[in-house]
């Protein structure tokens, strides 16, 4: 039986296990002592952090042997058997719901990608549905979700109680930045391409919505009259739109406008990918996001292709202008489960909470496994 499809602890037993935890958790993040489990760089005063990793129970999600009727296939599929990585998550009803990537065996691009939910009250022992939520299907988008699958969810809330999430289809040959739309977090209504026109089959990837915390939930927010979105994953480029539903991207001299790109010598020299969205400060909009190493000329203290997490300060007025960036990753690949897996070397942050006096940022780990790392508020 995987580890997480149930729980076998006592109610009681768990909900010590996760009070020690989060407990522990609360005074690690208030201390001014470093360790190997926090970030390795002072933080910059408008920075979230330190996150620390829970090591006790990390990783909190992992592959298993559940199987669902693929309605393209017409056969019984092991959806989530090779790997599960790359989660959004959202507060709903007082639980933690964790939406993750799952791969496949069969699909002929390294697996075919489904969505997956896991359900939690202590934001770390985790029940699994048994079936994916989000799939490739027999509709107008299967040739392009088709078999390589639906990617990378990210979530946030609307002001009117449902849930956008955007989500990458691939179909062998191009990824396409997609979304769509839930009452429930398990049925949902697919709106198709987020770049339309003459941007509708470019490369695109990994869209985070801007919005604002309130209490559990962060929702989308309009700046400026319109909701913004940050994508891409070589640099990062912004979508605007006016209801959620029509997007269209912001240009400069007919080009995608880069508002974030990679820097040289740096963990982010290869690729800057935004993380789980842009949160509405005081001091401006604070994106975490994604960097990968290059092979020569980035971080010579990282390896290779390694994927690690930072922090940039966009303007409020201008949500295109960074203030501020963090010089350094506050997130890297240390534990084995870090390091070994699909991709070696990957710590890649899409899903963040605040849950119970905390912030819960979930990453998928070598693109394998799930792991947790917690901050104060």
């Amino acid at each position: 039986m995987p580890k997480f499809t149930e729980i076998d602890t006592p109610g009681f037993l768990s909900g010590l296990i996760g009070l020690f935890v989060i407990a522990w958790l609360a005074i690690s993040c208030q201390s001014s002592h470093t360790s190997n489990n926090e970030t390795t760089e002072p933080l910059d005063s408008w920075s979230l952090g330190p996150f620390v990793k829970v090591d006790s129970i990390n990783p909190v999600l992992e592959p298993g042997d559940l199987t669902f009727l693929c309605p393209i296939l017409n056969e019984e599929v092991a959806w989530e058997a090779k790997d599960v990585f790359n989660p959004a998550a959202v507060v709903k009803d007082g639980k933690i719901n964790l939406l993750y990537r799952a791969e496949d065996f069969i699909g002929t691009n390294n697996g075919t990608s489904r969505i997956g939910l896991a359900i939690s009250e202590d934001g770390l022992q985790f029940t699994k549905r048994p079936s994916p939520i989000f799939y490739p299907e027999n509709d107008s988008l299967k040739p392009l979700e088709w078999d390589g699958g639906v990617e990378d969810p990210r979530v946030i809330s609307t002001d009117d109680g449902r849930y956008f999430m955007t989500y990458t289809s691939y179909d062998g040959t191009t990824a396409r930045l997609m979304y769509a739309i839930s009452d429930d977090l398990i049925s949902w209504d697919k709106y198709g391409r987020v770049l339309t026109g003459e941007f509708k089959d470019s490369w695109s990837k990994a869209g985070a919505v801007v919005g604002e915390q309130q209490g559990d939930q962060v929702i989308a927010k309009k700046i400026n009259g319109k909701y913004w979105m940050y994508f891409g994953d070589t640099d990062l480029y912004m979508a605007v739109s006016q209801d959620l539903i029509n997007w269209r991207p912001v240009l400069e001299n007919g080009r995608l406008k880069s508002v974030l790109a990679p820097r040289p010598g740096k963990f982010d020299s290869r690729l800057v990918e935004a993380g789980p969205f842009g949160l509405i400060r005081d001091e401006g909009i604070l994106l975490l996001y994604n960097g990968m190493n290059l092979d020569e000329g980035g971080d010579p203290d990282l390896v290779s292709g390694a994927y690690s997490a930072g922090q940039a300060l966009f303007s409020l007025d201008d949500p295109t202008q960074v203030i501020d960036r963090s010089e350094n990753y506050f997130l890297t690949p240390e534990k084995d489960y870090e390091i070994d897996g699909q991709i070696n070397h990957v710590c890649f942050i899409e899903g963040m909470v605040p849950y119970k006096g905390n912030w819960f940022l979930y990453y998928g780990t070598a693109d394998s496994k799930i792991a947790v790392a917690i901050c104060k508020l």
